[in-house]
């Protein structure tokens, strides 16, 4: 057998063992070989020795699939029809006539039966709708049977809250009058494990002269047992010895209940007792003591409890064997139990009952040794032993954890040919291992078959099942699983939520976002709401972006500028803007609780921005004045959002007068001249904005790198390039060196044109005393100086400021004029040192007439030119209409001359072509012929590459 690996390495390993097919195929006819391996080394890796040969998944298939057959299930055709009818009908309006049509001969038998089937299939809501049938007919009434059987099977399938659901509407009905009301509320709540209901209930019962039967009392006795209501559990057992009812259930009981104590020498002494008076011991008792003997890890005797009751007679030798590996197993000594096992089966010929199989490999398969898991498989086979429904779901793990998914698919897709229903743990594997096998929509279809079976996914199941669906972008299932989730009351977690809203707004379907039940949103994530904003804007929704932006704001979530001033300029573009805008300011004004850090004018500030934003000053203006009649006073950056929001449309004047106001009230400061100075630079008005820049230095406000940034490239743009150098100059001045923006300002000017280094010239002639490094790299740049390497060209800009890749860009513009060779090393030098080539740096080394592919590498096009060069290779970006892909031809190029092969383009090319996506959708008609015929050109490398580039653009 190959290695087996741990669920979480599940990979697609396939078995190989000419044993295992053989043992499985026919049973009952090899030897106990398996067997005397149980015992062997622990070790998950240890290689079977048998000869090996691989064998097909279907082989596999059938093999178990004759295992499980073996299981004797006896079919009732008539409960095996009603059970058909209970799936077949949605609702009770079609169900209720098709069971009245059948004429059921009903009877607390037949309910009975139909209980049972429907619980074998783990399908709770079909026994909950047989027995409301069965209630609703004339000449049927449930019995105290009845009722506890369908109480029996809603705790077993973990839906207490469906017990006391029942009982409480059992107690407040209409049933006062029947004579078991309240034996039936005694055992109802006993089942529950609600013994303090139970007794409560008794107490009333007593009270007015009714009493319990044998059963009833030891229902209520063991549900103080295994509650720990010590006390009353005395009280009980004293009636029932009063009355004459104990029995051998009794005995069990109280085994239960001292071993829980763990009154371990009483227990013993009370079986003793039991031996002496001659009562005959039928296991369960040996069975709980010698498991919690195992619990204490007083394993040495336990064995000599084993010994002297199996050898007595008077327990049998099979339960007591199968006490003792159970003790082993919960006392995590499987190893021992194996051995134990293993040596009886070969001295005596124990065999184990499936129960104790199922124990021994379930807690293996948890350990993940899956050798010794498959052993026990195989020595159950030949033992003849039939798999109960644990075993199949046992079968299902492992095949799970040994990463043969699509077997356990199989035998899961088959489960109604043998009567599997699976459990939580096969449930579990299953899901987990279809998800990280890439059959997330099988996954999807376990989970949506099993719901109505009492079953749904654990929290880590759900996530791992809703991030398969997320990557696998399956939204529609991912939605259903959701509104499943919702519907049992199971509120998702934020990030399972979070995947889900992303997966919508990547898919373009924002809009279903407002389906999405009110319980959902309330776990929403600051992320998701963030998203789902974004989604409603980029659509034009401006009305839903705010009213998701009031929800975010009223969870507690804190709102930036980005985020709301996205949303106001949205809602300032839709029909009735302004009503749009002020409710939205109402809404968010109201909820708003500034804390110390915050300032009451935040929500004021976010709307002026927008409002500046979408060019309505007025409307920026109006929010100002309201906060002063709101009594909220404005702060400086209400100040300046209104400055900035003249200074944006152009409004000068305005823009002028509010800030004279400003000023007239002894509110000027530096972020306010700062505003004025930028805002007039970038409307052209550069001679008022160095007349306000000259006023800082006067009012003793050092005017910011902005200020200085601003104004340096306004001045070049106009080529008033003494301006620019003795700005620079008088910044230098301050002892702070020359920023990367500004030196990029002067080395692109400088590439332009002359003239700067000219005035450079010209103010050093007249004794302007400047940076005279910077005059030599702007003289370099300018051609008027050369230099013999450009290293030195480097380290000089580095000594002037530090270089950005802008700044390599301008280097290698420069470069290209002389030296192709050494702007192609310093190409490799800038990636060397952590910068990101940009598309300015393509467009910068490539011209025309640039080889970006070997020559021939293509071969020749249909008018005999080559598709080497750039120029080529942007005529074919333009045919697509993609004139981006041409910076994605460059990595293509790249790889090129590491690939060195012939069909290297086609595969550059295919890979481009599945980057771009949807985009080439649109441009397929016009390209899809030409790549047709060029399949069929007389150049052996043209066809080749245009049935590669075909293949990737159809079938990829």
């Amino acid at each position: 057998m190959t290695t087996m690996l741990p669920i979480k390495h599940v990979t697609k390993h396939r078995l190989r063992s000419k044993s295992f097919v053989f043992s499985i195929v026919n049973p009952c006819s090899s030897s106990h070989a398996a067997c005397a391996s149980l015992a062997a080394s622990p070790s998950p890796s240890t290689p079977s020795t048998s000869n090996s040969y691989q064998i097909t998944k279907q082989e596999v298939v059938s093999s178990f699939k004759t295992w499980f057959a073996t299981r004797k299930v006896q079919l009732d055709p008539l409960v095996d029809r009603i059970y058909q009818l209970l799936n077949a009908s949605a609702d009770n309006e079609d169900l209720f006539p098709a069971l009245s049509a059948l004429s059921l001969p009903l009877s607390e038998c037949l309910v009975l039966r139909v209980l049972r089937y429907s619980a074998t299939h783990r399908d709770i809501n079909s026994c909950l709708r047989f027995l409301d049938w069965a209630g609703s007919q004339p000449n049927f009434h449930h019995t105290r049977t009845t009722l506890v059987a369908i109480f029996n099977i809603l705790v077993r399938a973990d839906r207490k809250p469906g017990v006391l659901e029942c009982l409480d509407g059992f107690r407040r009905g209409v049933f006062l009058h029947n004579a078991r009301f309240h034996d039936i509320l005694v055992l109802g709540y006993a089942i529950a494990r609600k013994p303090q209901n139970a007794l409560h209930a008794y107490a009333r019962m007593r009270f007015i002269g009714l009493d319990l039967d044998s059963f009833s009392y030891h229902v209520l006795l063991d549900s103080l047992a295994e509650k720990n209501y010590f006390n009353a559990f005395d009280i009980i057992l004293r009636q029932i010895r009063a009355r004459g009812f104990e029995n051998h259930a009794t005995n069990i009981i109280v085994v239960k209940h001292l071993c829980k104590e763990r009154r371990l020498e009483e227990t013993e002494g009370f079986l003793n007792d039991l031996v002496r008076r001659g009562e005959g011991l039928k296991g369960p008792e040996v069975s709980f003591l010698v498991g919690a003997l195992c619990e204490c890890f007083r394993f040495e005797r336990a064995v000599e409890l084993v010994k002297r009751f199996g050898s007595s007679g008077l327990v049998p030798l099979d339960h007591a064997y199968g006490a003792w590996v159970k003790g082993l197993v919960r006392g995590g000594r499987e190893d021992e139990a194996l051995e134990f096992f293993s040596q009886k089966k070969d001295s005596e010929g124990y065999c184990m009952s499936s129960s104790r199989y199922d124990v021994l490999i379930y807690r293996l398969l948890r350990q993940n040794r899956l050798q010794q898991v498959y052993d026990l498989l195989v020595d159950m086979n030949e033992s003849c032993i039939p798999p109960d429904v644990a075993t199949m779901n046992a079968v299902l793990c492992f095949f799970c954890k040994v990463g043969m998914a699509d077997v356990a698919w199989e035998l899961y897709s088959s489960r109604s040919e043998f009567g599997l229903s699976l459990n939580h743990l096969a449930c579990k594997y299953l899901i987990l291992t279809l998800c990280w096998d890439g059959c997330v929509v099988e996954a999807y279809n376990v989970v949506k078959s099993l719901v109505g079976k009492s079953y749904f996914p654990d929290e880590q199941t759900f996530r791992t099942l809703a991030s398969a669906l997320y990557r696998e972008c399956k939204i529609d299932e991912m939605k259903e699983l959701i509104d499943l989730s919702v519907s049992l009351d199971i509120v998702p977690t934020a990030s399972t939520y979070d995947q889900y809203i992303y997966a919508l707004c990547q898919a373009g379907r924002v809009q279903d976002v407002n389906l999405v039940p009110g319980e959902l949103k309330t776990v929403a994530a600051r992320a998701s709401y963030v998203k789902m904003i974004n989604g409603f804007v980029k659509l034009g929704r401006g009305d839903n972006a705010a009213q998701l932006l009031y929800e975010m704001k009223s969870k507690g979530h804190k709102l930036n500028f980005p985020l709301c001033t996205t949303v106001i300029c949205c809602l300032l573009k839709m029909d009735n803007s302004r009503g749009r805008f002020f409710n939205l300011l109402q809404m968010l004004t109201r909820c708003e609780s500034p804390t110390r850090c915050e300032s009451p004018c935040r929500i004021y500030n976010f709307f002026m921005e927008g409002a500046g934003r979408a060019q309505k000053p007025d409307l920026c203006r109006e929010v100002f004045e309201l906060m002063k009649s709101n009594g909220v006073e404005p702060n400086l950056n209400s100040r300046v959002l209104v400055l900035r929001g003249y200074l944006r449309s152009g409004r000068i004047s305005d823009a002028l007068s509010f800030f004279n106001v400003v000023r007239g009230q002894g509110l000027e400061c530096k972020k306010l001249y700062t505003t004025l100075v930028n805002g007039l630079c970038k409307c052209n008005r550069i001679d008022m904005s160095l007349g306000f820049f000259k006023s800082m230095f006067r009012l003793g406000f050092n005017p910011s790198l902005e200020c200085y940034e601003v104004i340096v490239q306004e001045l070049c743009s106009l080529q008033r390039y003494q301006d620019a150098i003795r700005i620079v100059n008088a910044y230098e001045k301050t002892g702070r060196p020359i920023s990367s923006f500004m030196g990029n300002q002067l080395l692109q000017h400088s590439l332009i044109s002359p003239k700067l280094h000219d005035t450079c010239v010209y103010l050093r002639g007249v004794g302007f005393s400047a940076n005279s490094t910077l005059n030599l790299v702007i003289g370099a740049f300018s051609s008027c100086r050369r230099m013999t390497n450009f290293l030195d060209l480097e380290r000089l800009i580095e000594k002037c400021f530090p270089p950005d890749i802008f700044t390599y860009n301008l280097l290698l513009k420069e470069l290209t004029k002389s030296d192709m060779s050494k702007a192609r090393s310093l190409i490799s030098q800038i990636c060397q040192k952590g910068y990101e080539p940009d598309g300015w740096t393509y467009q910068i080394m490539l011209v025309e007439d640039t080889e970006v592919f070997m020559d021939g590498t293509l071969g020749g096009s249909a008018s005999g030119g080559k598709l080497n060069t750039y120029k080529e290779l942007c005529n074919i970006a333009n045919e697509m209409g993609q004139l981006d892909l041409i910076y994605k031809f460059m990595d293509l190029a790249n790889y090129q001359a590491s690939l060195n092969s012939k069909r290297g383009a086609a595969f550059g090319f295919s890979k481009i072509a599945k980057q771009a996506g949807d985009a080439l959708k649109p441009y397929l008609r016009s390209l899809l012929p030409r790549l047709v015929r060029n399949q069929y050109d007389p150049d052996k490398n043209v066809q080749d590459a245009m049935v590669h580039i075909w293949k990737s653009l159809t079938c990829g």
